[in-house]
């Protein structure tokens, strides 16, 4: 369906591609992987033709439909956000404008005289739309957006009035209603909470045209796709099996040729040694000689790529009293919308609890009202003995000062820390040589993300409290985060749709109702096994 025939492409200085090669057949879901920068946005817009390979081709069978998805959702205003989802489904939605403006037409008493040509029309228009299952479309479109976790208000509310984040999913289920030949997602499992990210995940498993996209959760990779590509130093590498089975083969790839590389350096050291030892005696002139000719004609084994690894290793956090916060009698409301009605709640130290719920049950007030930046109406919120909290909220990363350089902002926060352990902090976080001198304002927000637990995890608190944080974050540093927490001593009360990151870390889960708060000893994975759900909006 589409192929990449040799492409090379250069941004600048900076080489993108070199003669890389591959295809994307029907039926195939291919992750698409590689560091930050190494090209991945560059290749979805080479395959929509926003962009040229400077030589090289990019082939797609005629007549086909693609739908292209990413996070530039550009201006949304004066529709319902139903209305904006039917108005991308392609050429239905074409028919069914025209079909709208003929009904218009024939109720026109001053067009009375053209009536004939216009019903005529609107009977070839009517069958067309039918045939294309026009009538059916508003109600798959809802379908698609209550799937997206949009109330029914929400659908016909003007869509101008959505955040970014519900805006985002307005665009993606755009593209879900289209139903191309060919999906192009970039990051579609941003700004999604569980519930609609296991209905992604379904509907794209039942899609039985070709996918291809990318994706910072590991366990939507895993459920979706079939094969993976991989940009690295300008090539592609293409694997077959889903993101597990890439990993265990990059890493067994590696292995090998480390293996080639040592063997075939030993053998090299070998061979100077004989030369070195033997070039001044006459006698074995002929044997240098030839030896030396030898090597010249030996290809190389290059040594594997080393991927730059982030590491963070926590310093030891202060021992906190065993009671960390107890909420007794806590109301909370918004206007006539009650979150919580005297709720109580306990948590100990050393347990990481993970907070599950539908949207809007209150996950997010549950870790104001513990931090503080949010008072219960009723009832107390009470910080034990020696409990020093660190709370990375959504909104952390706009409070960084964007006239600041990494440096100058960890520098700022930490005064008497020396320079070189500072700059190893920044490392541990993905700021290495030159990007510490990056501004604030040019961060992506993933940079901006590890900027703000860099801060946070700095002088380490025994109390994390964390909503979200791997929002933003690539699937490396969501690693090294999991790596680092891992060994982490102290409490912890976090809020994730990523349930690798819930799998890893949680040893409870608060479970919020609109009957009260469930509690479940265990972490996710213990849940999911008693409950038959991995999310609490799901139906077992």
């Amino acid at each position: 369906m589409i192929r990449l025939d040799n492409i090379s492409k250069h941004n600048g200085h900076r080489v993108i591609f070199i003669e890389a090669s591959a295809a994307l057949q029907k039926g195939e879901k291919i992750g698409l992987v590689g560091p930050n920068g190494a090209g991945k946005t560059t290749l979805f817009r080479l395959i929509t033709g926003q962009e040229e390979p400077d030589e090289g081709q990019v082939l797609t069978d005629r007549g086909m439909t693609v739908g292209f998805f990413n996070q530039d959702v550009g201006e949304m205003a004066g529709r319902s956000a139903a209305a904006e989802v039917m108005n991308g489904a392609g050429p239905v939605a074409e028919i069914g404008t025209e079909l709208a403006q003929l009904e218009a037409a024939m109720a026109d008493p001053e067009r009375f005289d053209e009536l004939d040509v216009i019903l005529e029309r609107f009977g070839e228009v009517q069958a067309r739309f039918e045939e294309l299952g026009g009538y059916a479309l508003e109600g798959r479109a809802r379908e698609v957006l209550h799937g997206l976790g949009f109330s029914q208000e929400m659908m016909d509310g003007d869509v101008a009035l959505l955040s970014g984040g519900w805006k985002m999913r307005v665009a993606l289920g755009r593209i879900l209603l289209m139903k191309p030949d060919v999906m192009l997602l970039d990051e579609p499992s941003n700004h999604l909470d569980l519930e609609s990210l296991i209905w992604l995940e379904q509907f794209l498993a039942g899609f039985d045209g070709a996918l291809l996209m990318t994706s910072h959760d590991r366990a939507f990779m895993n459920r979706v796709i079939n094969k993976v590509i991989e940009i690295d130093g300008g090539v592609l590498t293409s694997f077959s099996g889903d993101y597990e089975f890439y990993e265990q083969q990059r890493a067994l790839n590696e292995k090998q040729q480390q293996a080639q590389f040592d063997r075939q350096q030993a053998m090299l050291a070998k061979e100077v040694a004989f030369i070195e030892r033997f070039k001044a005696r006459a006698s074995h002139a002929a044997q240098v000689q030839s030896r030396v000719k030898k090597l010249d004609k030996i290809d190389r084994v290059e040594p594997p790529k080393r991927r730059q690894t982030l590491s963070f290793t926590f310093p030891q956090a202060p021992r906190s009293g065993d009671a960390v916060v107890n909420l007794r009698g806590v109301d909370k409301r918004y206007g006539n919308r009650v979150i919580y009605e005297g709720l109580d709640l306990l948590i100990r130290r050393q347990e990481r609890c993970c907070v599950l719920g539908v949207n809007g049950a209150g996950k997010s007030t549950l870790l104001k009202l513990v931090t503080g930046t949010t008072e219960p109406d009723a009832g107390t919120v009470t910080l034990g003995g020696s409990v020093k909290m660190g709370y990375f909220a959504q909104h952390a990363m706009d409070l960084l000062d964007g006239d600041r350089t990494v440096f100058e902002t960890l520098n700022d926060a930490f005064p008497l820390a020396g320079q070189g352990s500072l700059r190893a902090l920044a490392g541990g976080f993905g700021f290495s040589g030159d990007d510490v001198e990056k501004s604030c304002r040019v961060l992506s927000g993933g940079e901006k993300a590890r900027l703000v637990m860099a801060l946070m995890l700095y002088d380490p608190p025994n109390f994390l409290v964390l909503d979200e944080p791997t929002n933003h974050l690539d699937i490396a540093t969501k690693e090294m985060l999991i790596a680092a927490l891992a060994d982490y001593e102290g409490t912890m009360l976090f809020v994730s749709h990523d349930r690798h990151f819930l799998a890893a870390l949680s040893n409870r889960v608060l479970e919020l109702t609109p009957e009260g708060i469930h509690r479940y000893d265990g972490g996710y994975t213990e849940y999911v096994a008693r409950t038959g759900r991995e999310a609490p909006g799901l139906h077992e």
